[in-house]
């Protein structure tokens, strides 16, 4: 593993940013996921690998939404509101990460 990885996420991707999905499903769970799935990321994103897990389980509680809503509700407890990412720049950022961390996270 490259010393580089990022292991962790401070400010606004901390634990507990993310809403209630965090205490249902802990960051060491996703991190375990993405790391079987080879989905660690290796630099800081925007759209952290993690923050694109959560936001694909969020998609599965808010149906109907689309993504930019999706990630509207997601971050909604923020102390101050992110920039909406583009429709765009979500599906690429799903794409980077892939079906298989969704399926190892539910494998386990």
């Amino acid at each position: 593993m490259s010393d580089s990885v990022i292991t962790h996420a401070p400010g606004v991707f901390a634990v507990g940013h993310l809403g209630e999905l965090t205490q249902v499903v802990p960051f060491d769970l996703v991190d375990e996921a993405l790391a079987s799935a080879g989905g660690l990321q290796q630099r800081v994103r925007r759209l952290p690998s993690r923050v694109v897990v959560y936001l694909l389980l969020a998609g599965a509680l808010f149906t109907g939404l689309g993504w930019t809503g999706i990630w509207s509700r997601l971050t909604a407890s923020l102390p101050a509101p992110l920039p909406v990412p583009a429709g765009s720049s979500i599906t690429a950022a799903m794409r980077r990460v892939g079906p298989k961390p969704l399926k190892a996270l539910f494998a386990e």
